[in-house]
């Protein structure tokens, strides 16, 4: 885990394709790299105080707090604006782990299960999941073995050197590959970053304010013979439904939402 600016962290992850991809959040996430390309930044605006978040559909009380610490850990607070939490990325990812992106409603499962090479892509039988409920019972008991507690409750520092173990390592996560793990968390972090506020994440649109995207505007009719300026009209989300309030797409959640994998 290489340490970055968070301003460098944004110009990477707003420009990188992400793993394991939540349906349409990552195709927001793809416009809004090619917007900030194009589009001078907006002026920074204050972000609003997290709202109280809804209970989960699909984690635990001890996961969803592993997935707060860790994700805020991956994208952090700082004088640019919220973090992950803040920006509403563990609630992005509880939805999406249930429902039927959760549920691997478009995932081959048909085998057969073999180590493949990178350029092949996911080759495990779990669907997402399966993978993070298995991957996360696993950290859980492997922190309490070497640290008596729980994630969230370990120094930040010592955070960071759990994470860059997962990122690095091979380790077996009851059947998950530790990097594989790492990399799918920090593929959801990014989504829930930077995807259309209908999702549950980018809350207050923060990801977008701080690339610049404007959004998800039908038509720029009115700007297109005005040449040399800068464009600062703050971001819409397509769940805008003229009033400033975001109407959050239903999740449907899947059998599994409550169950172990």
């Amino acid at each position: 885990m290489t340490k970055v600016s968070r301003r460098g962290f944004f110009r990477i992850a707003s420009t990188a394709t992400v793993a394991l991809a939540a349906g349409p959040a990552a195709l927001a996430e793809s416009e809004a790299a090619q917007a900030a390309r194009a589009t001078p930044a907006a002026p920074a605006t204050p972000a609003s105080p997290a709202a109280p978040s809804s209970p989960p559909l699909f984690l635990r009380a001890d996961e969803m707090r592993f997935i707060s610490a860790a994700t805020e850990r991956l994208i952090p607070a700082d004088g640019n604006g919220p973090g992950a939490i803040g920006a509403g990325v563990p609630e992005y990812i509880d939805r999406q782990l249930a429902g039927a992106w959760g549920a691997g409603e478009r995932l081959y499962r048909s085998g057969p299960w073999q180590p493949g090479e990178p350029s092949q892509g996911y080759q495990l039988p779990f669907t997402p999941a399966e993978l993070f409920r298995n991957a996360l019972r696993a950290v859980q008991e492997d922190v309490q073995q070497r640290h008596h507690g729980s994630f969230d409750k370990l120094a930040g520092a010592d955070q960071d050197a759990y994470l860059a173990a997962l990122q690095t390592g091979r380790q077996d996560l009851h059947g998950v590959p530790a990097h594989v793990f790492f990399e799918s968390l920090l593929a959801m972090t990014i989504e829930g970053f930077f995807s259309d506020p209908v999702y549950g994440g980018n809350r207050d649109m923060v990801g977008w304010k701080m690339i610049g995207f404007p959004g998800a505007y039908a038509s720029f009719y009115d700007l297109v013979d005005q040449h040399g300026i800068s464009y600062t009209r703050a971001p819409i989300s397509m769940g805008d439904n003229g009033a400033g309030v975001i109407q959050l797409i239903p999740v449907h959640t899947a059998t599994h939402a409550k169950g172990g994998a």
